[in-house]
């Protein structure tokens, strides 16, 4: 492929992920992020043969301007999933608390003072 197929699929890509940010699941975004990487990496192979003219440096630095958003959006999933998995701890020791450890034919002995 060239360098202008590469990057029209990168900015397709980015439309694409734009327009549905919000309502993606994490699942979505790395799939996003996988596939964004082999574009990414069949750039940089045709960067070294050839270095980027003044027009494709200006298209990669708009589509990296979506990165901050890409990122928020990441860092609040994360934040989600963070808490869930803190809920979840608690829930389990709550539970555990409650679990008998003990053989339910065992006695209870008192000492008499």
């Amino acid at each position: 492929m060239d360098k202008q197929t590469y990057l029209h699929q990168l900015h397709e890509l980015t439309s694409t992920m734009m327009s549905e940010l919000y309502e993606m699941n994490y699942e979505q975004l790395e799939a996003f992020v996988e596939e964004r990487q082999l574009i990414v990496n069949g750039l940089v192979e045709l960067f070294a043969e050839q270095p980027p003219s003044a027009e494709e440096k200006n298209k990669i630095e708009e589509l990296l301007g979506h990165d901050y958003e890409i990122i928020a959006r990441m860092n609040v999933l994360r934040l989600e999933a963070q808490d869930w998995l803190h809920k979840r701890g608690q829930a389990k020791t709550q539970r555990n608390a409650y679990e008998t450890n003990y053989a339910p034919d065992s006695f209870l002995m008192d000492k008499k003072k």
